[in-house]
């Protein structure tokens, strides 16, 4: 099941200007650690977590078009979400695959053929800011390949199987990755086509890219744009919410 939304006053990008971004939005919604409630559909503060997700993208000038991937459950009441909060760079809400990377493959199927750039943003990273997002989307127009990301604060350990300490990670050049990453259109869907035919282990699609021998450019993250996973995650980002508004 799927259904693509037709706006009437929806605004097309003049040719030449920049390229043309599409994002894809992988939004699940897993209640496995959310002790049974989809965290996309969670309320977060007056709305829905996704709404909150979509809002930042709609308000974006880098993005063009959105594209969300979600169970099939879950289709009709992000379609009316999406046209209550009038998120009209929404174009098709679409079901997933039995993994991530199913759902992204996908999301990449289901864009626009003129798609440049194609970003990939989780539905459960409500929070991501403007800053944030033009400089990814500029970084990725340049060097094609793009995500942001934050130094890690913590100490990091190795451990064998026995949670035994093998080696203190010297954490300086170390980096926590976060969405949206951002590529050219051909280089993302050739990068997770390969990854899916060689069942790759990987955690994000920057980790596709970087199986084609590509490199990717990280651009500054921020320690707000977090993803709901738990309830406490839940709880850190409407405290975000009300620290933002003071």
């Amino acid at each position: 099941m799927s259904i693509q939304i037709s706006w009437s006053q929806r605004k097309r990008q003049k040719k030449g200007e920049r390229p043309w971004c599409s994002v894809v939005v992988p939004a699940a919604g897993s209640a496995t650690r959310m002790e049974g409630t989809d965290k996309i559909m969670a309320d977060l503060g007056d709305k829905p977590v996704i709404v909150h997700t979509l809002l930042a993208l709609q308000q974006c000038p880098y993005v063009d078009e959105i594209v969300v991937v979600t169970r099939e459950d879950l289709i009709p009441e992000i379609g009316w979400q999406a046209q209550q909060w009038e998120c009209d760079k929404v174009t098709r809400i679409v079901r997933g695959g039995e993994t991530r990377m199913e759902s992204v493959w996908i999301g990449l199927n289901s864009v626009d053929a003129k798609a440049n750039l194609i970003g990939i943003h989780d539905g459960a990273r409500p929070l991501v800011s403007q800053t944030v997002l033009a400089d990814v989307f500029t970084m990725a127009a340049a060097t094609r390949a793009a995500a942001p990301a934050v130094p890690v604060k913590d100490t990091i350990k190795a451990v064998d199987d026995h949670e035994v300490v093998q080696e203190t990670v010297p954490r300086e050049a170390l980096r926590a990755v976060q969405t949206p990453q951002v590529f050219d259109s051909a280089i993302i869907k050739a990068a997770t086509q390969k990854a899916m035919e060689q069942n790759l282990p990987l955690t994000d699609d920057c980790a596709a890219v970087e199986a084609l021998g590509m490199k990717v450019t990280l651009t500054k993250g921020s320690y707000e744009n977090i993803k709901i996973t738990t309830p406490t995650d839940l709880a850190l980002g409407e405290a975000l919410l009300q620290w933002q508004s003071v």
